[in-house]
This record gives C-alpha cells, structure tokens and sequence, in this order.
C-alpha cells in the first residue's frame, strides 16, 4: 500500500469526523497549513492513523491512495464546484494514468446492449485506444465492460472508477476484469473506503461514480442509453456531469437505425436537441477528440503549446 504522512492524516480526519464533507474540505482545509493547525495530535488521531497504517501496511502493494496535497493527485477540472470535487482517492494500479488527463476519454452506456451495439461500440473504442487515448469507464455490465475489456485485449489502457471500495467489485462478475485491468497497466479508482451504512448511500455512490468518469476526462461517449424511465439511463448522470464542467460530449447515433430504438432515446434526444451541444459521433470524430484539449484540465500552460494538435 502505497502513500503519504499526509494522505494518512486526512483519512485519519475524515473518520474521525472532522471533515464530513468535500465542500467543508475544500473550504476549510484546502491549505496543508490548515490540516496541519486544525487536526489534532489527540490519542483518538493518533489511534486511528495507527490502525489504518497497520491496515494498508498488510494490503497489496498495487494500492495506495492519496489525497489533494499529493503530487499526483489529478487536477481538478476548473469548472467542477466544491460539493463535487474529491479530496481523497483509493486506487489499485497505475496511478499516473491520472497524470494528464488530456490523453483519457470517457465511454458509458446502458447495462444490455444488443449485439449490434457492441459491435459498434467495439470498434469505436478500438479506434479511441488505438490512438493513444486512455479509456475510462465505470465497470458495470454491458457498455461500460465492453469498453474495459477491448482495452485489455488491445494492451491499451483504461481506468475503471468504481462505486464500492477497491476490493469489492460489483458487479461480482466483473472482478477478474477487474483484475486484468491492473495487469494490463491499468487503474482502478474509487472515492470510498469503506462500506456504505445505508441502502441510500450505496445507491447515491452510483451517481457519485458517474461525475469521475466525466471530471477525469476531456471528453465523454455516450454509446446507448434510454431515456429516463423508459430502462437503465445512469448515463445521463455523466452526461450531465461532463456539461456542467465543460467537457466535451460525442453521443452514437444514426438516424436510419436508431430513431425508433428505445436503447437510443437519450442519445436521440441529445441529438436532436439544438440546445444539448451533444456533438454526433462521426467517423472523423475520433480525430478531433484526439487533438482535443481541455485547458481547464490541463496541468501547466505548456501543454497548449500548438505542437501538441498536430494529428500525425
């Protein structure tokens, strides 16, 4: 287990309960000197680091977490508000796939796709992977494990953010996907620690899930989703995430299959809004999300330097 005197103290805090929440973090203790002056050295602190030191000393190596304070803790989109900007960050694998997140491009849909959908999906995220482009998705059914699992066999890599803590995959049939993520080079990242206490709360860790995918990204693809009640549309959370931060939203649709299709209503409706500023996926789409650059994510101005769009 891998990670810092400071990373520890800050899950020491949060268990402690003197950070409860992301917004009182980033306002009260965005500063290493506030955590340092306003975190006791109390035997309750000190009991708590030790068990967690203990704790993450007997675990996998492939683990660690970190916290804001961190090097390589991921810049945070500029965009993204207090309540939703994490401070705390559990991973197995590679962490540095969160180093630019100008390379990774998000790829969601609905849980029971049909075969054609992931033949399309397939190739689309073939094409993502191939271009260097580091794959983030949630590790769900379906979509979300089509997308995992092309990058795996391409020996490309892909980060799967979860909803649960970092040993306890679900679905349970995605653990040895899971587990050929991170022997691929690959990253599995979560927010969470610990179990939920509540149905709610483990409910609500889906759609905390849905916003990571779209902050660790510059752009996001929709491949199929219903609408709102008419079956699964967890993707809409994403989306909706990625509008609010700026990041730029593609959505696969063509008209002479999927407008009767009821796997392809909210990428309709995106589509056929004038207001969404969901762009249609397209064959030279790839391309422009390759040269693609989100300056509210990137880590210094030198990486807007015009070399970098060059397509070849």
């Amino acid at each position: 287990m891998k990670y810092t005197d400071i990373a520890l103290r800050v899950l020491a805090a949060k268990e402690y309960g003197l950070i409860k929440t992301n917004a009182q973090f980033w306002t009260e203790f965005s500063e290493r000197e506030a955590i340092e002056k306003n975190i006791p050295d109390n035997d309750e602190i000190s009991a708590i680091m030790n068990t967690f030191a203990q704790k993450f000393t007997a675990s996998d190596t492939d683990e660690g977490f970190i916290c804001a304070f961190d090097e390589g803790f991921p810049v945070i989109n500029k965009n993204v508000k207090n309540s939703d900007k994490p401070y705390l960050l559990f991973y197995k694998g590679d962490i540095t796939l969160l180093r630019d997140l100008n390379r990774n491009v998000a790829v969601i849909g609905l849980i029971n796709p049909t075969d054609e959908i992931k033949k399309r999906e397939l190739e689309v995220v073939k094409r993502l992977a191939n271009n260097g482009l580091v794959i983030i998705s949630g590790l769900a059914k379906g979509c979300d494990a089509i997308a995992h699992k092309v990058c795996v066999d391409t020996n490309n890599k892909t980060i799967a953010v979860l909803p649960t803590q970092i040993n306890k995959i679900s679905p349970a049939i995605n653990r040895g996907l899971a587990e050929n993520i991170v022997d691929k080079g690959g990253l599995l990242l979560t927010e969470y620690y610990k179990e939920s206490t509540n149905r709610h709360g483990a409910i609500g860790r889906y759609v905390e899930r849905d916003r990571l995918q779209a902050m660790f990204s510059k752009a996001v693809v929709l491949i199929a989703s219903y609408r709102k009640g008419e079956g699964d549309s967890g993707s809409r959370h994403a989306m909706e995430a990625a509008k609010n931060y700026g990041i730029e939203r593609y959505a696969m649709f063509n008209e002479a299959t999927d407008n009767d299709d009821a796997q392809f209503g909210l990428n309709k409706d995106f589509i056929k809004s004038k207001y969404s500023g969901v762009k249609i996926l397209q064959q030279n789409s790839i391309e422009f999300i390759k040269i693609l650059i989100n300056s509210n994510v990137a880590k210094n101005p030198d990486f807007l330097k015009p070399a970098q769009l060059s397509l070849f």
